[in-house]
This record gives C-alpha cells, structure tokens and sequence, in this order.
C-alpha cells in the first residue's frame, strides 16, 4: 500500500500531466490557425503522450492500492507571438515538468518508497528527451530566424512525426 503523502504526491503528478496535454492541445489549435500543420501534428504526438503519462501515474497508483482523485485543470494559454515563442513556452513547460518529477522523487525518498523511486526512473528519463527535442527545435526556429522557406521546412519535417506508445516501466 502506498503512503497518504506518497498517493497525493501522484494525484497531484497525474493533474499536472493532463495540464500539460491540455496546453499541448491548445498549442494544436494554435498551429492549425496560423497553417502550421507539420508543428500541428507534432503538438498532437505531445499531447498523446502526456495523456499515456498520466495514464501510467494512474495505474501505478491503482497498482499500490492507492485512491486516485481527479482534479480540476486549469485553462491553458491559447496564443503565442510566433512558433518559436510557443516552442520556446514548451521548453520551459517541460523544465517545469522536470522539477515536478524531481519534487515526486522527492517525496518517495523521503517516504522511502523504493518502489516509486524505481517507477519514477522513466519519467525522469522521459523528461531529459523532452527537453532535448524542445531545446533543438527552439535552437532551428532560432537560427532560420523570419526565413518563410525555412519554416515549411521544419513544419515539413515535424508533420513526419508519428507516435509511439510509450512502455512505461
């Protein structure tokens, strides 16, 4: 059975997965409005993958004999200056992530759930790729500056993403 502090800490973990796909959702929306759809598909793969993160915080809990409680979720932002002002939102987005992964190791050590600490390993491991992928695309959006040809280019190359469903430990 997991611990009363360890069960909230997932709870409040799996509120702020759904929050991220909700954002990455939104930035979809915005994508699709200014013709983006290469940058469009590839936000649709982010949000896929933070509902499969949540969804692996869910079970895991379900897992422990834990209580899952869902939370509201608050509205994400819906517009961005340019894609590299939303990409550049999405880094740091997935900074945040990273430290709030960090505060749910956190929690397990000083619970000394080793078990969490072990399943929180992949999620650790996950959030050094995000940053890496946000980090280059936000250095190309960067160096291609106000280049329109450029841009497809990259929007070209994003819509070639496709999803894979994570195994998550």
């Amino acid at each position: 059975m997991i611990s009363e502090k360890m069960n909230a800490a997932f709870n409040k973990q799996i509120k702020d997965e759904m929050y991220s796909s909700n954002l990455y959702l939104s930035m979809v929306a915005y994508f699709e409005r200014i013709g983006l759809k290469g940058f469009a598909n590839w936000m649709r793969i982010q949000v896929q993958e933070e509902n499969a993160h949540a969804m692996g915080l869910f079970d895991y809990l379900i897992s422990r004999d834990g209580c899952i409680s869902i939370e509201a979720i608050d509205k994400p932002e819906t517009n961005w200056a340019s894609p590299l002002d939303c990409f550049e939102a999405v880094y740091k987005h997935e900074q945040l992530v990273t430290s709030l992964i960090n505060g749910l190791i956190d929690v397990a050590e000083q619970e000394k759930d080793r078990a969490a600490i072990s399943f929180l390993q992949w999620y650790l491991k996950e959030q050094v790729e995000e940053e890496a992928n946000c980090s280059e695309i936000c250095s190309r959006l960067r160096f291609v500056g106000e280049d329109k040809h450029a841009l497809l280019l990259i929007d070209q190359e994003l819509g070639a993403r496709t999803y894979v469903a994570p195994t998550i430990a």
